[in-house]
């Protein structure tokens, strides 16, 4: 269902805490006044029919109501109480901090994202997938080498990674990885690509700080969310922090390129790094991912031992995930600029 014809009263869910509203002001300014009456109609703040008739009547929007003081509202024939109601209304509204990519932890909050781009389910499964291209490397590929050499450097002073391992031990192995896919990319295509750990990303509903940001100068291409076993609550922060990473994207392009349709698009990496690795593409029209089938890395200390079948298995499973992050980024960096190309190119890459 598309934002335009979501009915308010059904968008509007509540937090762990039960306060806050998942409306947030800046989505609020697009509204006309029919809208925004429908919204203050479920607000609990005991108007009667005549002043939400008086707002239909002085054609009050959701752009002009919150710079509505009680001295306005009472201009428009509102009478102290009411106009005293809404102005605080408008204040407390205005003063609403956004909710934090942490904050979204349950099956519930997984739902209500998956509702906002039209996908009718609470399980990852539900999301369409898409086969992602991958970039062939080979076994001897410096990199590929080097990255080997460092996790089993890691694993000689750390240990196999358990079930119970924490989050900032797991992404000392999913570190080398990044890093030296990042490095193959820049190889490859010449640009200027960066990675930033615990990157503060702020949109327009939600904010916090990221494991990993990728980036092409300014613009964010890659959102990588590591969690210990919690898989559903990695691609609820992960979706979440990618829609936020396009928002911050769109408005740091230049005057001259905000003319038009905006197109976008983002890629995501939610991992467990003990064993599975997820990928979604995350666009301005609709999210898929790699749910049903991900990529699998066992980091175990078994592997020090050279040619075992456990070192086998880890220098092939690794290599693999790197192939995989190195086509998308490949992908998202060699993308041309126009619009109309962005969107061209990743309906083309659906469908393979």
């Amino acid at each position: 269902m598309s934002e335009a014809n979501t009915p308010v009263s059904t968008s509007i869910s509540s937090t762990a805490n039960g306060n806050e509203s998942s409306i947030y002001a800046d989505e609020i300014k697009k509204w006309d006044t029919d809208k925004l009456i429908k919204f203050l109609e479920c607000q609990g703040l005991n108007l009667k029919k005549h002043h939400f008739d008086i707002i239909r009547d002085q054609e009050i929007t959701g752009y002009t109501f919150l710079d509505f003081t009680e001295q306005k509202f009472r201009e428009c024939g509102l009478k102290v109480g009411p106009a005293s109601d809404l102005a605080k209304f408008v204040r407390e509204f205005k003063e609403k901090k956004k909710r934090s990519f942490s904050s979204y932890k349950t099956q519930k909050d997984l739902k209500e994202i998956l509702m906002k781009h039209g996908i009718d389910g609470n399980g990852i499964g539900t999301i369409r997938q898409f086969p992602p291209t991958t970039y062939p490397l080979k076994d001897d590929d410096e990199e590929v080498q080097q990255c080997i050499k460092e996790i089993k450097r890691k694993l000689g002073n750390m240990g196999t990674i358990l079930a119970d391992s924490n989050e900032a031990m797991r992404c000392e192995y999913i570190s080398p990885i990044l890093h030296a896919s990042l490095y193959i990319v820049k190889r490859i295509t010449k640009k200027e690509l960066s990675i930033a750990p615990q990157l503060e990303v702020v949109g327009e509903e939600n904010t916090g700080r990221v494991d990993y940001a990728i980036k092409a100068l300014e613009e964010l291409i890659c959102i990588t969310e590591g969690k210990l076993h919690q898989v559903t609550m990695g691609f609820a922060q992960n979706l979440v922090q990618c829609e936020s990473a396009l928002q911050v994207n769109k408005k740091k392009r230049k005057a001259d390129d905000a003319f038009g349709e905006y197109f976008d698009y983002i890629y995501g990496i939610v991992t467990t790094a003990a064993t599975e690795w997820y990928f979604i593409l995350y666009t301005t029209d609709g999210i898929s991912c790699t749910s049903r089938d991900p990529f699998n890395i066992k980091f175990s200390e078994s592997a020090l031992k050279k040619d075992s079948e456990a070192d086998i298995e880890l220098q092939k499973n690794v290599k693999r995930v790197m192939e995989v992050i190195v086509g998308l980024l490949k992908d998202r960096t060699d993308v041309e600029k126009e619009p109309a190309m962005k969107r061209q190119r990743v309906q083309g890459y659906f469908e393979k």
